[in-house]
């Protein structure tokens, strides 16, 4: 009988046999960041809870992350997990059984940061804690690396080892070798970052003499046929660094080993964050950004393939299957976004997959606070209390008051638990700010998930009424119990002399416009995220853009590492960024300005475009306070922000409900 395929996607939906595991169908969840562990670094039931939701939505396996083989040398992330120690068992036993709930693969990722060890902690004054590298070196941030001994090589060899073999007896199916993005293995492989003379570097085979000595004591531990994934960086991105070709001579090394089953083909180092933003590619890179490069490995290996990076499209997935370009996608910020996506693609409902918008709102909560939170997913760092439910509630009456991200959000969460919701937004269209992002190319998985989520709510029954102001009369006329109110926020209009009366002068609504209507010379007045993202979308149009900031720092409101997106964006693009530059005067000419050095300047402007950020609409909201029993305000209406606050309040306020 010949075995049936998945309609929709029959190369996707296919399994794969690697070792002597049989996985169920080729989307694999990459590892990443994960909510704070404990602090003897075991999991923590929030740990667990956050597996077991990645695990439910139908990803043939999950991989648990940063699973340190040494803490005293190579914890590189305060929030890992030690592997080194018997201790980890009953929680990695418990998130192993989590995760095989769902028929899905547990895999734990062996990591080891090398000469990235303890740099936070020897920085806030941890000097006993000493760093060391394959090579002896000073690093960007001052700090000494040692060069690690043959001795301390040895143990690291044994412990990668003494770590599988821990975690194969918590029950785990599957092991992950860190050898990419800069860690330890990278380490000794790149020529930028090993530069010993003895037998474990110079030469591509002595710097090849570590990992393929990792992979021999990691296969001696777990055995013959137990899964082994191997994740080497199909090209560093750093200077002096290997390339691709240089990848593919190493990816042939492994294959001639035979000791691995999969090859997991990453990019970049990311501590260096030109390369960082490769390595987890940004916004501004196209889907499948590191394809090539597992395409290019998998030309000259028998070992089958995986590629990861960018990829949110199960139709792009198919793709690169059946052109031969891997045998497996992995997934990892998707699967934050919306970790039922394996599921909906698989039964019909691509259309319904929440996609990443790579805003890297995730990795702005793993390196601050050290809280995972997702701008697009609200349950995200809530898995625990969402995975026991939520009491029942006697239906209500619900109005919701302006269709942006929170509004939709939160009238969406209280149809679903049984309210009868109305959604009443003044424009013609739901989606609020999103929609100045339809025609931005790189903002593009935005403008979807504002389409997307008006879809979900007209389908869970809200009653929409669009070209409506909501009035404290219409609200009392409608007899609700509770209002909710998510008017958004209005632009700020800076005090500057001619600012009202020029017609030179626009708000963004002109990105409403697939043709925005601004000349050729624009000028931006506010260089916080905004600001800057218009700025590198008209800079792709061709325009002349020129942004003015009177502080010295631009995007102060982005993420970190979208942060260090914009600023490599900027520095290959136009874009002409004027930093402690303060606006004084709109002229027929253009924008006349006071320069860091108490200068004037005039930059000349056919348009110019007003970024000085937005506050709360006040008036509205205040007028609607008592327009109901109980009212509650939300995202903007409370203190102008972004989707990640907006999203998240609408969710939990429905909730309270």
């Amino acid at each position: 009988m010949a075995d049936l395929v998945n309609k929709y996607y029959p190369l996707l939906g296919s399994p794969i046999k690697l070792g002597n595991r049989t996985f169920k169908n080729r989307i694999f969840g990459a590892p990443m960041g994960q909510p704070d562990v404990a602090p003897d670094f075991t999991m923590t039931d929030d740990n667990i809870a956050f597996y077991d939701n990645r695990a439910s939505g139908g990803a043939a396996s999950i991989c648990v992350s940063e699973c340190v083989i040494d803490m005293k040398t190579g914890l590189g992330h305060t929030n890992a997990i030690d592997l080194s120690n018997r201790n980890i068992l009953p929680s990695f036993t418990n998130c192993a059984k989590a995760i095989h709930k769902h028929d899905c693969m547990a895999a734990f990722e062996l990591s080891h940061a090398g000469k990235f060890a303890n740099a936070r902690n020897q920085a806030e004054g941890a000097k006993d804690l000493l760093r060391y590298g394959p090579s002896e070196e000073v690093a960007t941030d001052g700090q000494e690396i040692h060069e690690m001994t043959e001795e301390m090589i040895e143990a690291a060899i044994y412990h990668y080892g003494h770590s599988s073999a821990i975690a194969k007896e918590a029950g785990f199916d599957m092991a992950f070798i860190h050898g990419g993005h800069g860690w330890i293995i990278q380490q000794f492989m790149s020529p930028a970052m090993n530069r010993r003379t003895d037998e474990w570097g110079g030469t591509l085979e002595k710097r090849m003499k570590f990992p393929l000595a990792v992979i021999e004591s990691v296969r001696k531990a777990v055995g013959r046929g137990f899964p082994i994934e191997f994740r080497i960086s199909g090209a560093e991105y750093l200077p002096g660094g290997y390339d691709l070709d240089e990848a593919v001579r190493m990816a042939e090394m492994i294959d001639e080993q035979g000791l691995v089953d999969l090859i997991h083909v990453s990019a970049g180092v990311h501590e260096y964050p030109d390369a960082f933003v490769i390595t987890h590619p940004s916004m501004f890179l196209e889907h499948g950004s590191n394809v090539h490069l597992a395409a290019e490995i998998k030309k000259h290996v028998s070992t089958p393939v995986a590629t990861v990076g960018g990829i949110n499209d199960p139709d792009m997935m198919e793709e690169i299957l059946a052109s031969g370009k891997a045998d497996v996608v992995e997934l990892s910020r998707q699967l934050l976004v919306d970790p039922q996506t394996p599921k909906k693609a698989f039964t019909g409902h691509k259309d319904d997959i929440t996609k990443c918008c790579r805003c890297f709102t995730c990795f702005k909560g793993q390196l601050t606070t050290r809280v995972l939170q997702c701008a697009l997913n609200p349950e995200i760092g809530h898995e625990a209390e969402h995975r026991q439910g939520f009491r029942p509630t006697e239906p209500k009456k619900v109005a919701v008051i302006g269709g942006g991200p929170g509004g939709m959000e939160a009238a969406l969460t209280a149809a679903k638990r049984g309210h009868q919701v109305t959604l009443i937004e003044k424009n013609s269209r739901l989606g609020g700010e999103l929609l100045h992002e339809e025609f931005v190319p790189f903002k593009k998985d935005l403008f979807d998930y504002a389409v997307l989520q008006a879809k979900r709510c007209e389908e869970a029954g809200v009653d929409i009424k669009l070209n409506t102001e909501a009035t404290p009369e219409l609200l009392q006329s409608m007899d609700v119990d509770v209002a909710i109110i998510a008017t958004g926020a209005k632009p700020v209009t800076p005090p500057i002399e001619g600012i009202t009366d020029s017609p030179k002068v626009a708000g963004l609504d002109v990105l409403l416009d697939k043709d925005p209507k601004v000349g050729q010379k624009v000028v931006i007045i506010g260089g916080g995220l905004v600001g800057c993202e218009t700025a590198i979308y008209l800079d792709g149009l061709g325009k002349d853009v020129t942004v003015v900031e009177m502080t010295g720092n631009f995007a102060p409101d982005a993420p970190e590492m979208h942060h260090i997106a914009i600023d490599k964006e900027f520095r290959s693009d136009r874009v002409d960024l004027r930093l402690n530059t303060a606006a004084k005067k709109v002229t027929d000419e253009g924008l006349v300005c006071t320069d860091a050095d108490g200068n004037e300047v005039t930059f000349p402007a056919d348009t110019i475009l007003l970024a000085a950020g937005f506050r709360s609409d006040d008036e509205t909201s205040n007028a609607l306070r008592w327009a109901a029993p109980w009212t509650v305000r939300i995202g903007d209406a409370v203190k102008a922000g972004q989707v990640l606050q907006a999203s998240a309040q609408g969710h939990f306020a429905a909730l309270d409900i």
